[in-house]
């Protein structure tokens, strides 16, 4: 198996004792396709099946490698209650929600930033500028939105159908008497008109001051909003709400109405991340990326079929874009309207289909023919080993930044050490060579100059772009790098820190299987039955079903590894009550971790924390050894179960004196959560 050079962040502890074989992984991008399955156990792609086969078709030479970084169930529930820390306040969106390069044209956008820069040298409200002539009023509707979002302080104005942009003169005043940042963000909050939300201003002890504000916002915006002063420890601010009545009725008919549309439909992408995918269809729609939900996050390096929900667009609006987003490596299908947006952790795991080519033993053998006939007998123990006693549960490699210099957990670990400054420094390590990411990450450390940094990112690293976008507006201290951090969604914020719980579980069950073996132990927790597991849809056990194995049930025997469990950092988990209770203290202290509370309120991060099988089992597994003719274009039958070998796909030959390598096909599911290379490595017994 060909070995990856994050390998190596996965402990190697094995559960059978079979031989294993060797191959290669990942050779072809159709060689590593995963598909969600929902929770009524269907594939998401079932009622596609054509364009299932179109979309791997269509990239059937594509030398890519492949590789899938699995949803993550148990990950999931640490965000249950994350909502318990964000307070009222409405969060405002980053100025980098919207893509204005990808819905006015680079060359406009452009126009629009040197536009901007000159209102703000000359401080007139005279100037204007024309945004160009938009036929079609999504168009118009997506970049009046958009426009307004980046830049709070322009007002946008419809001559049909050209639309020009002008200064706010409201805008101007409030920012004579705030920061300017808190007026581009009370016109966010202005804009997004959140029912019942609230936007606070910084503190302001002048008494004279506070009713300056307080009359300028209730003689502009007294329709919309009421503002109040409070007092918190010592300090006393403005705090504005909208008010539930304060829009005409035939706008808030129109505005709920466009809130309470869901159109579902099924992702198919490519080489592309999923916030990377979100942020370009967000762009091309005009809605936030925030208004997408999905079930669980894929890896870029795959081709993988998903559910995704997004909000304010119609169906007919979405399958206009269809081709647009095609050109870009995703096809979208089975679009209709839905009730409601999906969650994190609503589905119930995943089919792998999957190549493993060029196979060969451990040991080499004298003949062709004997290796053949070899490698059949070890690949049948190999599936039927782990299809009966399962493989270790770890996270994945690319669960912790396959390849990149700067590992996720690290990243994580500082977050939860609330160094954010350290946090985004280890974000934008570059990694070997002189790519253009690496580039630009390389000139951000050296310079600190976010402005450079920006222009010089590919504009299809919506992460990165989106962090530099916050340092340059707020700078690059700990407060602007904490804003940097609240720019991205929160799906993709809260994945750092759980890297790094991930991590410490990838340890905590390497050194249990080694110092306490293979049986479940006094002290260990379990599930109290196996019929008593609870199947919550993010996978969640609630804490009185855990169970601390006792004495006499571990003299019975009464339960089996296979129902152990190991918790995930939180600060609603119990640990074990036998040596590994003691490992985890000492771990978290080894980190400075030994005080934390998994919050990190500045971030409205929570991590209430999970329990984790320390197994992993396998489903409906099938599998099928084929020639190299299969490598060279030939059929691609996944068919058959591990009982199926005929003597032709056994039968090797040799063309011009080199030998005929087999290729071993395999097809199953996996609980979300349960990483495909894993199950690979326990088979082979070699790192993916």
């Amino acid at each position: 198996m060909r070995q990856d050079s994050d390998a190596v962040n996965v402990p190697a502890c094995f559960i059978s004792n079979h031989e294993g074989f060797l191959g290669s992984i990942k050779s072809l991008i159709r060689d590593f396709v995963v598909t969600e399955i929902d929770i009524t156990g269907q594939r998401v792609n079932t009622a596609a099946d054509t364009q299932t086969a179109a979309c791997a078709s269509s990239h059937q030479n594509n030398e890519t490698r492949a590789e899938f970084e699995e949803d993550s169930r148990c990950l999931v529930s640490q965000d249950a209650d994350d909502s318990a820390d964000c307070g009222d306040d409405v969060t405002i969106p980053s100025p980098g929600s919207f893509d204005l390069s990808v819905i006015l044209g680079q060359s406009v956008s452009d126009e629009l930033e040197q536009f901007v820069l000159t209102l703000k040298d000359e401080k007139t409200t005279k100037q204007e500028l024309s945004l160009g002539c938009f036929p079609d009023k999504h168009h118009r509707a997506n970049v009046h939105r958009a426009v307004r979002h980046r830049f709070p302080f322009l007002m946008t104005v419809t001559i049909q159908p050209e639309i020009r942009v002008r200064e706010d003169p409201d805008y101007r005043e409030l920012s004579q008497l705030v920061t300017e940042d808190e007026a581009e963000d009370f016109f966010r909050f202005i804009d997004a008109k959140v029912r019942g939300s609230s936007y606070t201003f910084g503190p302001d002890d002048s008494k004279e001051h506070r009713t300056v504000v307080h009359h300028f916002l209730s003689r502009r915006f007294g329709k919309l909003v009421e503002t109040k002063s409070f007092s918190d420890q010592g300090t006393t601010a403005i705090s504005v709400r909208l008010r539930e009545q304060g829009r005409p009725k035939k706008r808030t008919a129109e505005e709920r109405k466009e809130e309470e549309v869901y159109t579902g439909f099924t992702l198919c992408k490519e080489n592309l991340e999923t916030l990377e995918a979100i942020s370009y269809m967000a762009a091309a729609l005009g809605v936030l990326p925030s208004d997408f939900t999905y079930a669980g996050i894929k890896d870029k390096r795959a081709i993988t079929y998903q559910s995704m929900v997004v909000k304010k667009v119609s169906p007919q609006r979405l399958k206009e874009k269809t081709a647009e987003f095609e050109k870009r490596g995703m096809r979208l299908s089975q679009i209709c309207s839905v009730s409601e947006p999906l969650r994190l952790g609503r589905l119930q795991g995943n089919h792998f289909d999957l190549v493993v080519r060029d196979l060969r033993p451990h040991r080499a053998t004298d003949t062709l023919t004997n290796t053949h006939t070899r490698l059949a007998g070890l690949v049948q123990e190999a599936v039927e080993n782990v299809e009966a006693r399962g493989f270790v549960n770890y996270y994945g490699p690319q669960r912790f930044g396959s390849g990149q210099s700067a590992q996720s957990d690290r990243v994580g670990l500082a977050l939860l050490k609330e160094d954010m400054v350290g946090a985004v420094r280890l974000f934008f390590t570059p990694d070997e060579g002189d790519d253009p990411q690496s580039h630009a990450k390389r000139h951000f450390l050296e310079t600190d100059n976010a402005k450079e940094s920006l222009a010089l990112m590919p504009l299809s690293k919506a992460r990165e772009r989106l962090m530099l976008r916050a340092l340059n507006r707020y700078g690059t201290g700990p407060d602007g790098c904490a804003q940097a951090w609240l720019s991205l969604p929160h799906s993709m914020r809260v994945f750092y820190p759980h890297a790094y719980c991930s991590r410490v579980w990838n340890e905590a069950v390497a050194h249990r299987l080694t110092t306490l073996g293979h049986r479940a132990r006094r002290g260990d927790l379990v599930w109290r039955q196996e019929g008593q597991k609870k199947e919550e849809d993010t996978g969640e056990t609630s804490l009185p079903e855990i169970h601390v194995v006792t004495d006499q049930e571990e003299q019975e025997g009464v339960y089996t590894l296979g129902q152990v469990l190991l918790p995930m950092l939180g600060n609603t988990v119990m640990y074990p009550e036998n040596a590994m209770g003691t490992w985890f203290q000492e771990r978290l202290a080894r980190d400075g971790l030994d005080e934390c509370r998994f919050r990190v309120g500045s971030l409205k991060l929570n991590l209430p924390g999970c329990y984790r099988p320390l197994l992993a089992f396998p489903r409906n597994l099938r599998y099928q050894l084929q020639r190299a003719a299969f490598e060279e274009g030939g059929g691609e039958a996944t068919g058959g179960s591990s009982s199926r070998r005929s003597d032709r796909q056994l039968n090797g030959t040799t063309v011009g004196g080199k030998r005929d390598p087999l290729a071993l096909t395999l097809n199953f599911d996996l609980d979300s959560s349960c990483y495909a290379t894993i199950c690979l490595r326990e088979i082979m017994k070699c790192d993916p």
